[in-house]
């Protein structure tokens, strides 16, 4: 599945007000693990960055008064291009969704319906109710290196993003892979009488080819010697006598 994380930097809260977006940064996600991907733009406001703004972010106008508006074809056609028609996820999702159809809206453009965002506040604060649910806070939770963050950054905050809904969405457990194929891509359905059943969705996989062992014969004499000496009870005696088993 493709989902892209993003984040905005503005010059303020409200884009009925005025405000304008001064950043975008975007990260792709396939099955919620980032491929490397990324969309990354400073903006040309068209207007004053106040001070206290500029303490968040650091962005000033200055800075950004040679930078492309959003209209410019390197901002808008390329995000639209790089974001296509897959999930939105953001912090506090309704904030970016506004600005970022705020700045749409002016161009005519289609904007983004609410039902296309994932907000990973309200998956935060529906797991861990009553904690903080900031980003930083998230970080620190979860384990997640802060150190590059001295202040916000529209990409820096999309990646730290991505690695907290990660987390949120059941962490690295996900990636491992201990089980069977076919076990590990079970799925509980609810059937008609309310029973849940697991049904999968892969097939066993085997190996083309067995694989021969990897010891050598003087260390598996030498481990079976080692064996010998922890008693009869030794679990290893049994697993010993099973292997010369299927040997035989």
């Amino acid at each position: 599945m493709r989902e892209i994380v993003f984040d905005t930097e503005t010059t303020g809260t409200d884009p009925d007000r005025g405000d304008r977006i001064v950043e975008i940064g975007c990260v792709e996600l396939i099955d919620l693990v980032p491929t490397g991907a990324t969309f990354h733009r400073y903006i040309n406001p068209e207007r004053d960055v106040p001070a206290e703004v500029v303490r968040v972010h650091g962005l000033t106008g200055d800075f950004l008064s040679d930078k492309p508006v959003f209209g410019a074809s390197e901002v808008v056609e390329e995000l639209l291009a790089f974001i296509g028609d897959a999930p939105l996820v953001a912090h506090n999702a309704e904030f970016d969704r506004r600005f970022l159809n705020a700045e749409l809206g002016r161009l005519g453009l289609s904007l983004i319906p609410k039902e296309r965002c994932v907000d990973t506040l309200l998956i935060a604060r529906k797991k861990y109710p009553g904690a903080p649910a900031s980003l930083d806070a998230l970080c620190r939770r979860l384990n997640i290196d802060l150190t590059a963050r001295d202040k916000h950054g529209a990409l820096l905050d999309s990646q730290l993003l991505a690695a907290v809904y990660l987390e949120l969405k059941g962490g690295r457990e996900r990636r491992l892979d201990f089980l069977d194929p076919a076990e590990a891509a079970q799925t509980e359905i609810q059937t008609s009488e309310g029973v849940l059943e697991a049904k999968s969705s892969l097939p066993k996989r085997k190996r083309p080819q067995v694989l021969g062992p990897l010891s050598t014969l003087e260390e598996m004499e030498a481990h079976r010697a080692f064996v010998a000496t922890l008693g009869k009870e030794a679990v290893w005696n049994k697993f010993l006598t099973d292997r010369g088993q299927q040997s035989a």
